[in-house]
């Protein structure tokens, strides 16, 4: 995860990439099952769901909605959002009778490349382009559930 730009110093974002960190490791473990083929994929399956689905709803509801009311990364957060509903889409309709771990390994790589861009272009290019209130708005304050 980003570590160079100081971007994590804002709550929000900080908080964003300790959930991508935590999301990235729910990936691998289910790519580790996926390849073992035990029954371990399902579980491991459910437990990155149960992460990735309030995520993505935290970024685009808080973050992704300042940036498209800003207007200057509407376009990548168009692209974002329309990678989050590819990922959540394949991993959200695995048929568990006959699951297609092909497809669900190709959206884990897709998954990879999407939390990278986040972290490494939309998040520090965020701090720039919002302004003061925007993060305001945006940030739980103490005691707040974020």
């Amino acid at each position: 995860m980003c570590n160079y730009c100081g971007c994590r110093e804002f709550p929000l974002i900080g908080r964003l990439s300790a959930e991508h960190e935590a999301i990235a490791n729910a990936a691998g473990r289910l790519r580790t099952a996926v390849r073992a083929g035990g029954d371990d994929a399902l579980p491991a399956l459910d437990a990155l769901l149960a992460l990735l689905v309030p995520h993505t709803s935290t970024e685009e509801q808080g973050l992704f909605a300042e940036l498209r009311a800003e207007g200057s990364l509407a376009e990548a957060v168009a692209k974002l959002c329309a990678e989050h509903d590819d990922i959540h889409g394949v991993l959200g309709a695995v048929d568990r009778t006959a699951p297609d771990w092909p497809a669900v390994l190709a959206a884990l790589d897709r998954l990879h490349r999407h939390i990278d861009n986040e972290e490494h272009g939309l998040f520090p290019a965020a701090v720039i382009a919002l302004p003061i209130p925007a993060w305001d708005r945006i940030t739980p304050t103490a005691g707040t559930p974020g």
